[in-house]
C-alpha cells in the first residue's frame, strides 16, 4: 500500500515575510496591496485570520476586518528562493514529488516509510528539516492516497501532523462534511446541499450513476473519494499549461507608459517562474481589464520557442496595439506564457502507484 504525504506551508508568504523582518512576529500581516487600493489580499498570517481575513479579500475590506494590520507587498523572489529550500528537504526522502504551488506538494514516500519504521516518522523529519533549514513551519497529512493525505494537511493546523490509516479512513470520510472534500467547491457544495448531500455518508449513498447524471463526468470522482479510493499517483515534474503575472492598478490607467513599464514588471516575473521551472514557451498571452470590468486577451504563438524575457516582452507591444489600452481606463493587466515543454527530461521517475511488495498497514 502507498504511503502519501502532503506537506503544506503554514501561512507561507506571511510567515516569509516575519521570518525576514521580525519586527512583524506576532503581528497582524498581510500580504498583498495597499488598505486603500482595490488589490486582493495574497495571503496573510494567522494573527490576521483570527479577525476573519483570507487570501482573495479585497484589501480595503481586509483593512475594515483588521484595523491595525500591517500590508506589506509580495516579494516573489523571496518566496521562490524558500519553495526550493524547502524541495531540497523533500528531495531527501523521496524522487517522487508533486509540486502543487510554491508551498505545497504531494510525496510519495512508501520506500523511506520502511526505512524509518512509518510514514508519520518520515512527516516529523521533513517538518524539523523545513524547520531547521528554512525556520518555516509547515503542516503534514499522511495516508494512503492523495485525496486523503491532502485533507489531512489541514485538519490541525498550524504545525500540524494528521495521519489518517486504512483502517480508519472510511469512518473518517462518512463523517466529513462536504465542503471539506478537496474537489467540492462553494458551488458544487450548495448543488450538493440541495440534493441533500451534507457529509461523505450522504454522498457514498449514491450510487455512480445518479452523481454521474448530477455532475457529468466528475460524478465517477466523487463515488470513488466516498469510498477513499484514489488510484492518481505522484506525478514528478508536472508539466504547467500556462505561467502568468498580472496586477491590479490602485486608479484607472489612461497613460500607455505607465502600463508598459507595469507589463515590463510582470515579464520580469513570469520570466523567473519560466527560468525556475527550467522550461521553454512558445505563445504570450496579454490580458486587460478595463473600467467597467470588460476583459480583453490577445495571445501570438511564434514559430519557435523561447525561455528568455525579450521574447516574452517583444511580443507585447503588437498585441498592446490590438487592445484599447491608452484610450478606455485600464484597471488590470496581465502577462501569461504558454504551450509549454520542459527544457530537458526529468531525472527521477515517478513510482507506480502500485502496491510496493512487503509493505505493511502499520507503516503508517
Amino acid at each position: 500500500m502507498r504511503k502519501i504525504l502532503h506537506i503544506d506551508m503554514d501561512a507561507f508568504f506571511a510567515s516569509v515575510e516575519q521570518r525576514d523582518f521580525p519586527e512583524l512576529r506576532g503581528k497582524p500581516v498581510i500580504v498583498g496591496g495597499k488598505p486603500e487600493s482595490r488589490g486582493v489580499v495574497a495571503a496573510c498570517s494567522y494573527e490576521a485570520r483570527q479577525f476573519g481575513v483570507h487570501s482573495a479579500m479585497p484589501c480595503a475590506h481586509a483593512a475594515k476586518l483588521c484595523e491595525h494590520a500591517i500590508f506589506v507587498p509580495a516579494r516573489f523572489e523571496a518566496y521562490r528562493a524558500a519553495s526550493l529550500e524547502i524541495n531540497e528537504v523533500f528531495k531527501q526522502y523521496s524522487s517522487a514529488i508533486e509540486p502543487l504551488s510554491l508551498d505545497e506538494a504531494y510525496l510519495d514516500v512508501t520506500r523511506k516509510a520502511e526505512e524509518y519504521g512509518s510514514a508519520t516518522e518520515v512527516a516529523k523529519r521533513i517538518k524539523c528539516d523545513i524547520k531547521a533549514r528554512t525556520d518555516l513551519v509547515a503542516s503534514a497529512g499522511v495516508s494512503y492516497n492523495k485525496f486523503l493525505a491532502k485533507i489531512a494537511s489541514d485538519m490541525d493546523k498550524p504545525d500540524g501532523l494528521y495521519v489518517i490509516r486504512p483502517e480508519s479512513a472510511e469512518q473518517f470520510i462518512e463523517s466529513l462534511e462536504i465542503r471539506k472534500f478537496f474537489g467540492v467547491g462553494k458551488v458544487t457544495e450548495k448543488k450538493m446541499q440541495k440534493l441533500g448531500i451534507f457529509t461523505g455518508a450522504d454522498l457514498k449513498a449514491l450510487n455512480k450513476q445518479q452523481l454521474q447524471a448530477y455532475f457529468g463526468r466528475s460524478g465517477a470522482y466523487y463515488y470513488n473519494i466516498a469510498r477513499g479510493v484514489d488510484e492518481r499517483p505522484v506525478r514528478s515534474h508536472r508539466v504547467r499549461k500556462s505561467i502568468g503575472a498580472e496586477t491590479t492598478f490602485e486608479q484607472n490607467i489612461v497613460d500607455k507608459s505607465v502600463i508598459w513599464q507595469t507589463l515590463l514588471r510582470l515579464c520580469e516575473r513570469v520570466h523567473g517562474v519560466l527560468s525556475d521551472k527550467k522550461m521553454d514557451a512558445r505563445t504570450v498571452t496579454l490580458k486587460v481589464k478595463y473600467s467597467d470590468f470588460t476583459l480583453n486577451t490577445r495571445s501570438k504563438t511564434l514559430s519557435e520557442s523561447f525561455s528568455d524575457k525579450d521574447h516574452i516582452s517583444g511580443v507585447l507591444p503588437e498585441l498592446l496595439k490590438k487592445t484599447q489600452a491608452g484610450s478606455r481606463p485600464v484597471r488590470l493587466v496581465g502577462v501569461s506564457v504558454s504551450n509549454l515543454t520542459l527544457k530537458r527530461e526529468p531525472d527521477s521517475p515517478v513510482w507506480p502507484a502500485k502496491p510496493t511488495p512487503g509493505s505493511q498497514l502499520g507503516l503508517f
